[in-house]
């Protein structure tokens, strides 16, 4: 195959893509029916965040959709927006940005390959099956030559897979390496197998963080599927401006977005909520993925005692063991998730900068990084909160 048969085309909007055609390249795995490896690439997802207005005019995520095509066909994709800050993106530049247009540039508009909003790692080049290297390289150079084209400062691809953080890499982009904190699931039959892999004062310590939680006065339950109901997400709509209007100033996600995912991605999806006197007082929501529970948000209107661990850590542990899942994510940053079994594991992204000065001294800053972040997840690890004889027997 050649690469001057393929032929790139810039989208607006996914309504000019047929889902399936997407799919065929965002999910392939799930072409049977069963789950894709994360929700967030789907057509269906992204659609979402579209149709609802959480990405658009107005939000600074403008649509680029990146597809590249071989005689009418359709051999992969990449979410690709136009960005004119850079918030909701958990791998941040904000130092960048602000060094570059100190020294007279302007750092914005410029290009982000991701799921908005979402902190989780997945593939960013979607390729067709049997189109792995021609689709991942004509995304990639496609993208570069649409941000040079357009004289934008920089492209970013951010949360990637290490496979493609290291095939970006050797095209020449900027690899960085960032942190987050995941549960594993090493076979546990039950909550309490999992507690039994930890040190006798971490069990005492969760044990007692659980039953505080217990005392708030109410129910925990998991919603998801068909047990799912328009009243959930009325409460879970106000859990989550409280959150965004403390942490962002103002919500990403539009109301209408979850009334969508609710009509459309329902299996997807688990909530986890408290109720408390007829009324529900938080609520931690979480996706499913084929072998990963996504947490995504929490939010609450009263203040409970170590409730917030127990629906977002604890019970999200408890639904992946039950889901047969291989480990569970509780999104970006948050060293007091190692207390709780979280580890800390690396993230990857890939970077391209226009401006041949600018770009050096960020490869000179991503390179003391990516050493400073090895040494200390080797540290984090260490005094993580597992029995030393299980730590040597997972080595």
């Amino acid at each position: 195959m050649n690469q001057a048969q393929i032929e790139i085309r810039v989208l607006g909007s996914l309504s000019q893509i047929a889902a399936e055609d997407w799919d065929a390249c965002a999910c392939p795995e799930a072409a049977d029916g069963s789950r894709p490896l994360d929700p967030f690439t789907t057509h269906k997802f992204l659609n979402a965040l579209e149709e609802s207005g959480s990405v658009g005019p107005g939000t600074g995520w403008q649509p680029q959709y990146l597809t590249a095509y071989q005689s009418g066909r359709l051999i992969a994709c990449a979410p690709l927006y136009a960005k004119g800050h850079s918030q909701g993106e958990y791998i941040f530049d904000h130092n960048w940005a602000h060094a570059y247009e100190q020294a007279g540039g302007h750092y914005y508009p410029k290009l982000q390959m991701a799921v908005p909003f979402t902190p989780a790692t997945g593939r960013r080049f979607l390729v067709r099956p049997g189109f792995d290297g021609l689709g991942h390289s004509a995304l990639l150079q496609g993208a570069v030559q649409l941000a040079a084209d357009n004289n934008l400062s920089s492209l970013h691809v951010t949360f990637c897979t290490e496979d493609e953080a290291r095939m970006g890499a050797e095209m020449g982009l900027m690899r960085r390496t960032t942190q987050q904190f995941h549960w594993h699931n090493d076979g546990y039959a039950d909550f309490e197998g999992f507690m039994r892999a930890l040190s006798s004062r971490k069990r005492k310590n969760i044990r007692k963080e659980r039953m505080q939680a217990q005392c708030f006065g109410g129910d925990i339950r998991v919603c998801a599927g068909d047990s799912l109901r328009p009243e959930h997400w009325e409460a879970f709509w106000e859990f989550y401006q409280d959150t965004g209007a403390r942490k962002w100033g103002a919500p990403y996600l539009t109301r209408q977005f979850f009334d969508i995912v609710h009509r459309t991605m329902a299996q997807d999806i688990a909530l986890i909520l408290a109720e408390r006197n007829g009324r529900y007082v938080a609520g931690a929501l979480n996706f499913i993925g084929r072998k990963t529970l996504y947490g995504r948000y929490w939010g609450c209107v009263e203040n409970h005692p170590c409730l917030h661990f127990e629906l977002c850590y604890y019970q999200a542990i408890e639904l992946a063991i039950a889901l047969g899942l291989d480990r569970a994510e509780a999104g970006a940053q948050g060293e007091h998730k190692l207390a709780r079994g979280y580890l800390p594991c690396q993230t990857h992204s890939l970077h391209w900068i226009g401006d041949p000065g600018f770009a050096g001294a960020v490869g000179r800053y991503l390179e003391a990084e990516r050493a400073a972040t090895e040494e200390e997840i080797e540290v984090l690890t260490d005094y993580g909160p597992f029995r030393k004889a299980h730590v040597e027997e997972q080595e």
